[in-house]
């Protein structure tokens, strides 16, 4: 780890001009991406090694990150998938019994180029009122890069607008997960971007979870014989899934439950025939409150998401590709955002955000429960239609 009296220095630069000097922190070098911004207050390891983060640099707003370490617990996948970190006060001593290395050390030992030492505070202000925008963070002998070279880079970076990131971060092959307890039967769970905590949670209810690679057909899908589908989180722009939408569709159309979460929730949107959007900065955090419309109760809950569905709030309303009545289950309450959608006619609902929630909060945990009451019900229907 870097000393105070040793520090290099660094510069975050946004697509607009706007410059932040700082020191380097993790790897050296150029990394290039959309900057954004996380409200949580904890459980950065989990953030890190969040599959939807691919292609971004993430800023945490809370200013001392680092404290706890990192260890290999409590990593949600594989590896650290931001393309670069921003923090303000990197702590210099791991206070937990837990840590197997500093953070420092896990950013430089997967390549990714942070910057620390900064006013994260005013980073974060300058994105909530100008948008999340491409940005660099530069250092070691990119830092001495002319401004003007520094600002040709960001601007030749591409947009998160456009882009298809689930082949970046799917699984290659099937991986399969054993049930626990009582057996449901199989869910056949599209990798866009899936945590672990998501595969536990599935299989602490009983589900077989064959994790299936993003590229899955419908007769690759149909051949797990699953009693339910499954989209995950992940990276990119819904608009740019075309694939994934067909697939659900066909899903969809064999009556086959099906149950998304946040870049899962945007499909099951255009699946549905809705269109979706680009929010000016997006939810990411663990303290974003969301309304149950169902029961009422209001959730604090874990979001990661830079686009949303569009579908009104209130009411119930004919599907526009012909799957029957929909309405909107869950609304942000920060900005009235669709965060949940129900089909009344079929099997199928999702949400805009992560109820594994490793990092925490809990609230939303029972929409995995909701998931089998769904499958157990139609199991039981198509029983009796026998």
């Amino acid at each position: 780890m870097t000393s105070l009296l040793d520090r290099e220095p660094a510069v975050l630069v946004l697509e607009d001009g706007a410059r932040f000097a700082g020191y380097a922190y993790g790897a050296r070098g150029t990394t290039l991406g959309e900057v954004v911004f996380s409200t949580g207050m904890t459980g950065y390891q989990e953030t890190l090694t969040d599959p939807s983060y691919a292609g971004q640099i993430v800023l945490q707003t809370a200013p001392h990150i680092g404290n706890t370490g990192v260890n290999t617990e409590d990593p949600e996948s594989r590896r650290i998938w931001v393309s670069g970190y921003i923090v303000r006060d990197p702590s210099r001593v791991v206070s937990s019994w837990r840590a197997e290395e500093t953070l420092d050390d896990a950013l430089e030992r997967d390549g990714v180029v942070g910057i620390s030492g900064i006013d994260t505070r005013a980073v974060t202000r300058h994105i909530r009122s100008a948008g999340s925008m491409r940005g660099g963070v530069f250092s070691g002998e990119a830092a001495g890069l002319t401004a003007e070279e520094q600002l040709r880079l960001v601007a030749e970076a591409p947009e998160m607008t456009g882009l298809n990131l689930s082949a970046e971060v799917s699984v290659a092959v099937a991986e399969v997960t054993p049930a626990q307890g009582e057996r449901i039967g199989n869910v056949a769970v599209i990798d866009l971007g899936i945590k672990q905590a998501t595969v536990e949670n599935l299989a602490r209810r009983g589900f077989e979870v064959h994790v299936l690679p993003q590229s899955a057909t419908i007769d690759e899908v149909l051949a797990v014989s699953p009693v339910a589908v499954f989209y995950s989180n992940g990276p990119g722009d819904p608009a740019a899934s075309d694939a994934h939408v067909e697939l659900l569709q066909n899903v969809l159309r064999e009556g086959v439950p099906f149950f998304g979460i946040c870049f899962g929730n945007q499909l099951l949107g255009r699946a549905l025939g809705l269109g979706t959007y680009k929010l000016p900065f997006g939810h990411r955090g663990i303290n974003q409150p969301v309304r149950d419309k169902l029961t009422g109760r209001v959730e604090i809950t874990a979001h990661n998401h830079g686009f949303a569905v569009d579908a009104p709030i209130e009411g119930v309303f004919e599907s526009p590709a012909g799957f029957g009545r929909v309405e909107v289950s869950h609304v942000g309450l920060n900005d009235d955002v669709v965060e949940g959608l129900r089909a009344l006619d079929i099997p199928a609902f999702s949400v805009q955000y992560h109820p594994e929630a490793a990092g925490g909060p809990h609230d939303a945990n029972y929409l995995f429960d909701r998931f089998v009451d769904m499958v157990q019900d139609t199991i039981s229907k198509k029983e009796a239609n026998a």
